[in-house]
């Protein structure tokens, strides 16, 4: 059965769940959401997802949404992408956990704000802090990656995606790969994978 992705291109949380499922091979369609013209706040997609966000899997009957659920669910189903012992499974979950509250929770709101919130609504003292925060965040992650290949295990895991999931995006949100050698050595083993897309080509997007 194919499963449904409800996503749009600009959103790197479901980047984060469409990649997972393009890197495990699994059988899956994007369904477009129109998000800049308010498609998550309509009835039918609250009754879909009561927290109005993207993305949300479908797999038959089972609805799943937050995209490090939906990239644990792909990894559990397809068994790839989770890491090879209960070990790596802890620290693949620590990445993300990492990722929720230190990277992809201040990249998100920091790119949002600097490409998509009207000029005359946005705060330089908030995204002075954001990109701050985001900052120190990529240092620990440029120090791991000094270290190690990937975050978690041997080979790519979802930690991996997940930690990645804006940073491919070409906005500016003062995120620059040269600044971080070890993150761009990273990245670019990423998209090394076979099947990787770029966000903007893997779903539909709403602007552009």
């Amino acid at each position: 059965m194919t499963m449904k992705l409800h996503c749009f291109g600009e959103s790197g949380n479901a980047y984060k769940a469409a990649l997972t499922l393009i890197l495990a091979d699994a059988a899956w369609e994007p369904v477009f959401v129109d998000f800049f013209k308010g498609a998550t706040r309509a009835p039918e997609f609250r009754a879909l997802n009561v927290m109005g966000e993207v993305p949300v899997l479908e797999d038959g009957d089972l609805v799943l949404t937050q995209s490090g659920v939906i990239q644990d669910y792909v990894s559990s189903k397809t068994g790839k992408l989770g890491g090879k012992s209960a070990a790596e499974r802890r620290d693949v979950l620590r990445w993300m956990f990492f990722d929720n509250h230190k990277v992809s929770g201040v990249a998100g709101p920091l790119r949002f704000n600097l490409n998509f919130l009207p000029e005359d609504k946005r705060s330089a003292e908030v995204n002075n802090f954001m990109a701050m925060r985001l900052a120190s965040a990529l240092k620990v992650m440029e120090t791991q990656l000094g270290e190690t290949a990937w975050l978690a295990a041997d080979d790519i895991t979802i930690a991996d995606i997940a930690c990645a999931g804006y940073l491919f995006y070409p906005e500016g949100f003062t995120f620059d790969r040269s600044d971080y050698p070890n993150i761009d050595r990273w990245l670019t083993a990423i998209a090394d994978q076979p099947g990787w897309k770029h966000p903007y080509d893997l779903m539909p997007r709403a602007l552009g």
